[in-house]
């Protein structure tokens, strides 16, 4: 039990540096943002490029982090942990090899397919708006390929327990983006979305570079090849396959909500990739960080025989995913209810500036009210994906992924469409719809991924009387900081969060003490060992 308790507590510190690397991701991401509203606000071409950019990303999200991390970091971790590092580096090789190809050749089909793809995505989108979007998805495409390159890179830092490098190397791309923007603000809109495009391609190039040096140096018997004959090379690629279903799942519906949302009017699109990175900001933070630290040592302390758990081994893992459940709900939860109470705060704070108004705050604040239903599922979610992965199984969350599209599709054309009108509400207001039904089939999807893991290592999951403490602080403090802010007259939104969000924070984290949640006490205790 001892040696379990060491265990957490190393990935507990693994699970900083992931947090470190993606909080300064994330802030360097909020700021290329709030710099992209001030240009662009909400209007037709902010539509186009955020569509654009989410077109190609599909290619990231299918083969990238989420994929490599479920079928190559638990193979390549074991072998490394075994000592067997000729074989790991094989394995490393084939995989990038493999993935490069596989770039190059999607790659030349999307450039070349983008008129049709947009018709399925963006059916909303006509003249000049959709031709804009054609060409900047175009000139994103081999962008994107890099990126996926970038992930391979992260698996082999993760697997050598290297965190941080891995999470920060996107602020590259943000910061690449950002000084685009800055250099050509005083060109038409138009223009200024094609040369951001080709900044954002120029911010892959070096996320991907700033990671190679390293990847190589760990990776030294690293050699590019197609060799499949390796039964380690060939379990990757069986892992993959319904992985890449799994995730395609997931990017289907997104793509539907992409779709939906083209059909909701100008700046609908814009509005939710503006929620979209306050979003997921804690689920990066919390939901991510604690997954990617975990998935590595489970599938070391799992060993040869993932399939086969006997008793000890199944406490262990137990042990793990509850502490790690309880460190993602005791962040999730009150980031859950500041999207509920205080999203006008957190919204004028980060982008209102510019072109984007305060109009263009509250729509957005209504987003993320409704992201903020499913955003605790989302993120434990990640955490019990990642331990089917690390139990070699890739198919449980391929089906619990499958219900979910169902259920997203199926809730999010009449949330969307006609809700809104049922309501009297201005058709627009439908993104707010398609974000809360979303949550709900996170819901679906989080329970049945827990049945299921419950049934194959025994009873797991966040006690109810912790949860309703959690809920319970997140809404007391909630409370204080609401009275403070209508106290509070109409003035800087920066000042005005920094007193509102900072009394709320100080209030949840007092409630939580007081009622003794020990993940705050844990807090406190870290922060005066680093003071001192």
């Amino acid at each position: 039990m001892a040696q379990a308790r060491q265990s957490t507590e190393n990935t507990g510190r693994h699970a900083v540096l992931v947090a470190a690397g993606i909080l300064a991701s994330r802030l360097i991401g909020l700021v290329r943002q709030r710099v992209f509203s001030h240009f662009f606000g909400l209007s037709d071409t902010a539509d186009a490029f955020s569509s654009a950019l989410r077109v190609p990303n599909i290619l990231q999200n299918l083969f990238g982090e989420g994929v490599l991390s479920a079928s190559f970091i638990p193979v390549y971790a074991r072998l490394h942990a075994q000592g067997d590092e000729h074989e790991a580096d094989r394995v490393a090789g084939a995989v990038g090899s493999l993935l490069a190809l596989a770039m190059a050749c999607i790659v030349l089909i999307g450039v070349l397919a983008t008129p049709a793809l947009l018709w399925l995505i963006a059916p909303g989108y006509s003249g000049a708006k959709r031709e804009l979007t054609i060409l900047l998805v175009r000139i994103l495409f081999p962008g994107t390929g890099l990126l996926v390159c970038s992930a391979w890179c992260l698996g082999i830092l993760n697997s050598h327990r290297k965190f941080f490098l891995s999470y920060a190397a996107p602020v590259l791309w943000n910061l690449a983006m950002i000084v685009t923007m800055v250099l050509f603000r005083h060109a038409r809109q138009e223009s200024l979305a094609i040369w951001l495009a080709w900044g954002t391609v120029l911010g892959a190039a070096l996320q991907f570079g700033v990671q190679l040096p390293t990847t190589l140096r760990l990776a030294r018997h690293l050699r590019l090849s197609l060799d499949l004959r390796s039964e380690h090379v060939r379990e990757v690629v069986r892992n993959f396959g319904p992985v890449v279903f799994s995730r395609g799942v997931v990017q289907i519906s997104s793509y539907v909500d992409q779709a939906l949302a083209s059909l909701l009017g100008e700046g609908a699109m814009a509005a939710m990739t503006t929620a979209a990175s306050i979003n997921m900001l804690p689920v990066s933070l919390f939901g991510m960080a604690v997954s990617a630290a975990e998935l590595p040592a489970m599938s070391r302390a799992l060993g040869q025989d993932a399939h086969v758990l006997d008793a000890q081994a199944s406490e262990a893992l137990r042990t793990r995913l509850d502490a790690g459940l309880r460190r993602i709900a005791f962040f999730i939860v009150p980031s859950a209810m500041a999207f509920f109470a205080l999203g006008d705060v957190i919204t004028a704070a980060l982008f209102q500036s510019g072109r984007f108004t305060h109009a263009h705050t509250l729509y957005v604040w209504g987003i993320i009210a409704g992201s903020g239903v499913g955003l605790l599922a989302s993120t434990l979610g990640r955490l019990y994906a990642s331990t089917f992965y690390a139990l070699r199984d890739t198919r449980s969350p391929l089906r619990f992924a499958l219900v979910r599209l169902t259920l997203t599709t199926g809730l999010g054309i009449p949330c969307a469409l006609w809700l809104p009108s049922a309501l009297g509400l201005s058709v627009r207001w439908g993104a707010a719809g398609l974000t809360a039904s979303a949550g709900v089939a996170g819901w679906v999807e989080f329970t049945l991924l827990r049945a299921r893991l419950n049934r194959r290592i025994g009873v797991t999951g966040l006690p109810a009387r912790f949860t309703a403490k959690l809920w319970a602080s997140a809404l007391a403090a909630a409370g204080i900081a609401w009275a403070l802010k209508g106290a509070l007259p109409p003035g800087n939104p920066i000042l005005l969060a920094l007193m509102v969000l900072g009394l709320y924070g100080l209030s949840y984290f007092a409630a939580t003490y007081l009622v003794r949640v020990d993940e705050c006490a844990g807090v406190v205790r870290r922060v005066l060992r680093f003071k001192r």
